[in-house]
């Protein structure tokens, strides 16, 4: 039987992706390089399906580990998760970024083509927008991102809109993710982020359990209701079913298409540490600094390309969001540590 290849498929969403593409019955490989993610979240998604997950730890720069991956599996597609993802590690270090995000997927590309495999579904992210015009944001919306991290993702769009050009027989999935939340209803796996959490969610999970003080307000006085940024949450199961949706779809003829993933509701720094509050049962701590360079008043999805050509649509909102996050953090306060 054919196999999907899912690169980064230990990490937060790949992990919720192994669950979704394995319980619709489909075989699957996992590579990773475990660089921010754990061995534990496969066992968990072992335990979650009853299902053997084969892995394969390595680097998807590594052409030898690609190459012996695509000969010993009959792999017919891939969900390309791999890359490194903190926006502010990305200003640091942009070289990092354009290396792991970048030059890692023309690796990537590289192999498939060597082995004859032309479906991929690209991880990619609403910052290719930069700054929004307007919201909701829909996919013909300007790109222009803002750091590095962005603009590897950017990058990596354009190639792969180079490559179907120069060969249509590709078939191209490029998903636009906003923010992703929550964890898997089972508790058994969720977000595990190094040191200090760049979101909001592990963000606030870890005021509540206690291994940080309080939670930072960056800005009250953006043009919105509460005065604090609005974003667009989007759970990570219903994320994670997109792909499986993506995927269908481009089986059904060779094609590149670009879909942004969001629910097309946006709420606020202040909606989300209230729905936490709700989800663990105890109010927490928070304290108002200034805003961040960079950091725009409101950012929502216009899903309704998505929910439209993938027969897709998010189902879950930011009660579900925040209740299934508590559960994961509160079973595992250190991780996949614990």
């Amino acid at each position: 039987m054919t196999r999907t290849l899912i690169t980064g498929g230990a990490g937060f969403i790949g992990s919720h992706a192994c669950v979704e593409f394995v319980q619709t019955g489909q075989e699957v490989v996992v590579l990773d390089n475990l660089s921010n993610a754990s061995l534990r979240s496969i066992h968990a998604v072992e335990r979650i399906t009853q299902k053997n997950i084969p892995f394969v730890e390595g680097d998807i720069r590594d052409a030898d580990v690609l190459g012996k991956l695509f000969h010993d599996h009959e792999i017919d597609s891939v969900i390309h998760f791999a890359g490194l993802k903190a926006v502010g590690e990305s200003v640091e270090q942009p070289l990092k970024y354009f290396d792991n995000n970048v030059n890692g997927t023309l690796r990537l590309i590289e192999a498939m083509t060597n082995a004859g495999v032309k479906t991929i579904v690209f991880s990619s992210s609403a910052t290719v927008y930069g700054t929004p015009e307007h919201c909701p944001i829909s996919e013909s919306a300007p790109t222009g991102a803002v750091n590095p991290y962005g603009r590897s993702k950017l990058m990596v769009e354009q190639m792969l809109q180079d490559l179907f050009a120069s060969d249509p027989a590709w078939r191209i999935s490029l998903l636009r993710y906003f923010n992703p939340v929550g964890a898997h209803a089972s508790g058994e796996i969720g977000e595990d982020p190094n040191g200090i959490p760049n979101n909001l969610m592990p963000y606030i999970s870890q005021v509540a359990i206690g291994k940080l003080p309080f939670l930072r307000v960056f800005g009250d006085d953006y043009p919105t209701p509460d005065g604090t940024g609005i974003r667009d949450y989007i759970h990570v199961v219903d994320l994670a079913r997109a792909h499986v949706q993506a995927l269908k779809f481009l089986r059904r003829e060779p094609r590149i298409a670009i879909h942004n993933l969001g629910t097309g509701q946006g709420y606020s720094v202040l909606d989300v540490l209230k729905a936490f509050e709700t989800a663990c049962g105890r109010k927490l701590p928070f304290e108002i600094t200034d805003r961040r360079s960079g950091d725009v008043a409101e950012s929502y999805a216009d899903p309704t390309k998505a929910n439209c050509e993938l027969e897709w649509r998010a189902e879950f909102g930011i009660e579900k969001m925040c209740a299934d996050s508590w559960r994961w953090q509160s079973s595992h306060p250190e991780g996949f540590a614990d």
